[in-house]
Order: structure tokens, then C-alpha cells, then sequence
């Protein structure tokens, strides 16, 4: 056990060095950058870059914690049994599960990374799960209340719901009909039980003691937070970077046609990686600015994927993965935005 609590204080210390050092770089590339692009000062830039990075890592740390707690609480007292129970086993119906477990698991991109994985490690099928991770940060009742309150009862509300339901399940289903989890998955977040098969394995395991479990809880959410934590700390770094050197001025100013408004809209949406359960007060500032299409664009694609949940999808799936999981909602909703620019009045 000593050798094992070694290793892992050692690797934890190699990612807070490393982290640093791109900390660094980064913030040094930055620098030289936007002094040549715009003239002001390295203490301007640098205040403009803190604040901005500070913005995003603060926002979306107490949901990554939560998801990780529930990750270690699912680790610890849900069994694949559990999971059989409630998917059902044809594959359309488990992906129209999947779109409405937000419901159970109410967290947003930034904390259902590490649920989906754990879920995974339980036996969940594998395009049960992506329908969920693309889902669950819209289809839950934190962001229903929040998107209700910034545009009431109309198109908008009711356009996130079903639009963000229509691309989850297409793309879950993308995936049922056409993918292997070992070539969809991460080996660690297969579960070994399965051998990768996606099909509910025949070994149950018992449920833990209540202190037990806790304690096991406790030390899996540790993990999770410390794992998920590095690639929220990149992915807001560049989410900063992007914010720093891209003027949101120039963005709004192309955002007045019907499908270049939609894709300024996705654009804004990925760089500025604003946590779903705000994100629709952010989209409440557009109004008059850009068309409504665009917004319900910007508030099913942001959720969906962003910077910083890209760089957590890579410690959950195989890199070739994570490129259809930007590409699948990013070609749906882009189509679905310029559809509504197009065909509907508001």
C-alpha cells in the first residue's frame, strides 16, 4: 500500500508541475501575442487573460466537484444490476433513456464526464452513455428553471429542449448502430466484467456497507476530481486564450445572417465555454443582435461541447471519438439553426 500511496502522490505532483509549465508558456505566448495584435500593455493583457481564466475555472470547479462526488457515490452503492433494471435493452428505447437521465444525474458539462465514465464502469451501453453526456448538461431541471427564468415559456425554451433531445439521440444512436465500445471507450472505462461486449454482464456485485461505501465514495470522487480537474484547468486556459485574443466585438459584427449568425453563434458558444446552468442569461444579451435561430443554436451546441469538455472527453474516449462527438451536434445544430433562420418566424 505505501508504494502504491507513493506512486500516486508522485504522479499527482508531475501533473501540478506540468500544468504550471503550461500555465507559463501559455500565458507567455499570450503575452507576445496580443501586445503585437493590439498595442496594449503585457499588465493589460496579463489582468484581461487572469480574469477571464479565473472566470471560467471558478465557474465550472463546484460542478466538476459535484459530478465527481456523484461518480464516487455511484462507484460505491450502484451495481450493474442497477443499471440492467432501468435500460431497457432495445437500443432506440435505451437511447431515449439516456436523453432524460439528466433527471437522475442533474449535472452539467462540466460535471458529467466523470458520471458517464463511472456508468460506463457499471455496465451502461456505450451509446446509452453519449446520448446522456451529450444531453444531461440541457435535459436536467437546474437548467430547465434557469433557461425558463431568462426567456420565459416560448420558442426558445422549448427549442433547447427539443433540439438538444433530437441531437443527442441521433448521435447516441450514431453510435449504437455503427460502433464497438473498445474502439468507442478508453480501456479504463470499459467495464471489465464486460470485456467491452456493451451487452449487461452476468457477474453482479453486491452493494458496500453504508460507512464503507462512503469512505470508498469519498476516495473515488477524490480521484475523479484530481483526474477530470487537469483537463478543465487546460481546457480553461484555452478557453482564455481564445477569449484574450478574439475580439467578441468582431464575432457579433458577422452575426447577422441567416447561417453566418449560426455559425458565429456555435463559435462563441465553444470558445467562451460558459457553464449550462448560466449560459442562458449570457444568450439573453443577444437578443436584438442576432437571430433566434442562432441562440437556440448557441444554447444546444455550447452544452454539448465546448473547450473545456473537449479536453475531458479525451480521458473517457479514443481520440478518433471525441472528434464525432464535436462533429456530429456541431453538423446537426448548425443545419437545425439555419433551418429556423430560414423556414420559421418568431
Amino acid at each position: 500500500m505505501q508504494v502504491r500511496t507513493r506512486s500516486d502522490a508522485e504522479t499527482k505532483h508531475l501533473l501540478i508541475r506540468g500544468v504550471l509549465i503550461f500555465i507559463g508558456l501559455a500565458l507567455a505566448v499570450i503575452i507576445v501575442l496580443a501586445v503585437l495584435g493590439t498595442g496594449q500593455s503585457a499588465e493589460t493583457i496579463i489582468s484581461i487573460f487572469s480574469t477571464r481564466f479565473l472566470g471560467t475555472f471558478i465557474e465550472a470547479v463546484p460542478f466538476l466537484l459535484l459530478g465527481s462526488l456523484v461518480s464516487g457515490i455511484i462507484d460505491s452503492f450502484m451495481t450493474a444490476e442497477d443499471i440492467t433494471r432501468f435500460v431497457p435493452r432495445n437500443p432506440i428505447l435505451a437511447t431515449i433513456v439516456g436523453a432524460f437521465l439528466g433527471f437522475a444525474f442533474p449535472v452539467c458539462e462540466c460535471g458529467v464526464v466523470p458520471v458517464v465514465r463511472r456508468l460506463f464502469n457499471k455496465g451502461l451501453p456505450m451509446w446509452v452513455g453519449i446520448t446522456f453526456l451529450l444531453a444531461a448538461p440541457v435535459i436536467n431541471p437546474i437548467v430547465l428553471v434557469s433557461t425558463y427564468v431568462a426567456f420565459g415559456f416560448g420558442p426558445v425554451l422549448i427549442g433547447r429542449i427539443v433540439f438538444t433531445v433530437i441531437v443527442s439521440i441521433g448521435a447516441g444512436l450514431v453510435f449504437a448502430l455503427g460502433a464497438r465500445p473498445q474502439d468507442v471507450l478508453q480501456p479504463r472505462s470499459l467495464m471489465p466484467v464486460m470485456g467491452g461486449s456493451g451487452e449487461a454482464p452476468l457477474l453482479f456485485v453486491k452493494r458496500k456497507p453504508l460507512l464503507a461505501g462512503l469512505g470508498d465514495a469519498m476516495r473515488s470522487a477524490n480521484n475523479e476530481f484530481f483526474e477530470m480537474g487537469r483537463y478543465l484547468i487546460i481546457g480553461s486556459l484555452l478557453a482564455a486564450t481564445m477569449q484574450t485574443l478574439i475580439s467578441q466585438d468582431v464575432l457579433i459584427a458577422l452575426g447577422k445572417g441567416p447561417i453566418v449568425s449560426v455559425i458565429v453563434m456555435q463559435a462563441m458558444a465553444f470558445v467562451l465555454s460558459v457553464c449550462s446552468t448560466v449560459d442562458a442569461f449570457l444568450a439573453l444579451s443577444f437578443i436584438g443582435t442576432f437571430t433566434t435561430g442562432s441562440i437556440i443554436t448557441f444554447l444546444t451546441f455550447g452544452p454539448m461541447v465546448d473547450i473545456k469538455s473537449t479536453l475531458m472527453f479525451m480521458g473517457v474516449f479514443q481520440k478518433r471519438t471525441v472528434l464525432y462527438l464535436i462533429l456530429l451536434p456541431l453538423i446537426m445544430t448548425l443545419l437545425i439553426g439555419v433551418w429556423l433562420n430560414l423556414n420559421v418566424r418568431f
